[in-house]
């Protein structure tokens, strides 16, 4: 990665304004950088904002101030060179069920105007693992294919910058993998990635940096193993000696939940105790601990407490 951002927002405000109605601020100055060539999440909950920033960025919504420069182009005093610098994979599934795949490939590089003997639309098949059905409907292809050929279609003009709005959502587990396959593979090749996405291990395995939107503002920024490095909590199961008849409880647990017979569940702040107090603790209350397993913060316990704050 470089130190020259991909993307760069700085100070972007939506703001709706219904006729009769109440004005709605949909984004409230929102400002981050995505850097060049690394793979960017942009996470948040339903209605955080992360859609219009998105459509912003395409040219579909029309912002109310701020700015957007996407590889180094103003979407408004350049919109043309910022257009052909980013690809915009949608989270539905658009495009005409009566053209076939190769036909798709071919009229989006057409709208782009690219010259027939500079297209790539063979390539992109392959590349997405859609070669064998360049000539089939695509209202015939698969949920997983439709995605994929979603993917293609966004590459034809060869963008730098790669926007891809949940693209697993609602696929099975072995095409989420496939995905995320092609996804690393198009950042080996130089393409900054922007992702959105609802599964958070996603984001967690593929980000190197994250971003988290809510009701309209950012609220973290962040490297994702620095995000992670928020958590203050840590969770110890423990399996005990017999059954539980009463849960050990104690001033320094967060939380304690019996999960088992025998096994209990501890969340602790690791600000206010550590592991040996927490065994201790149960140890004093007459329990012998037979086993005992750890589980780390991930991103999933970052983004529910940054996220859970009213608006």
């Amino acid at each position: 990665m470089t130190s020259t951002p991909a993307i760069s927002i700085r100070d972007v405000v939506k703001r709706y304004a219904p006729a009769g109605g109440e004005a709605k601020l949909a984004l409230k100055g929102v400002s981050f950088d995505v850097p060049e060539g690394g793979i960017f999440g942009l996470l948040g909950p339903n209605g955080a904002g992360k859609s219009t920033l998105i459509n912003i960025m395409a040219g579909l919504v029309n912002k109310t101030s701020g700015a957007i420069d996407i590889w180094g182009f103003d979407i408004d005093r350049d919109m043309r060179n910022a257009k052909r610098s980013i690809g915009i994979v949608p989270q539905e599934i658009v495009f005409d069920p009566f053209f076939t795949p190769f036909e798709v490939l071919e009229i989006q590089a057409g709208l782009y105007g690219i010259a027939k003997p500079l297209r790539r639309s063979e390539e992109l098949l392959r590349a997405v693992h859609l070669a064998d059905k360049r000539d089939a409907y695509a209202r015939t292809l698969s949920g997983g294919m439709k995605r994929r050929l979603l993917i293609a279609k966004a590459l034809v003009h060869a963008p730098p910058v790669i926007v891809l709005d949940e693209p697993t959502a609602g696929v099975d587990v072995e095409l989420r993998r496939q995905l995320w396959d092609l996804v690393t593979e198009m950042n080996r090749e130089g393409a900054t990635i922007v992702l959105t996405t609802h599964y958070l291990e996603e984001a967690e395995e593929l980000c190197d940096r994250i971003a988290i939107i809510n009701h309209g503002e950012v609220i973290a920024n962040k490297p994702t193993r620095d995000l992670i490095g928020m958590a203050r909590e840590k969770v110890v199961v423990l399996t005990l000696d017999r059954d539980l008849g009463q849960i050990p409880v104690d001033p320094s647990f967060c939380k304690s939940e019996k999960v088992g017979d025998r096994i209990v569940e501890i969340t602790y702040d690791i600000d206010k105790a550590n592991a040996g107090q927490v065994l201790a603790a149960v140890q004093a209350q007459g329990f012998a601990i037979v086993d005992v397993t750890t589980r780390e913060a991930d991103l999933e316990d970052v983004f529910v407490r940054l996220t859970s704050n009213p608006a």
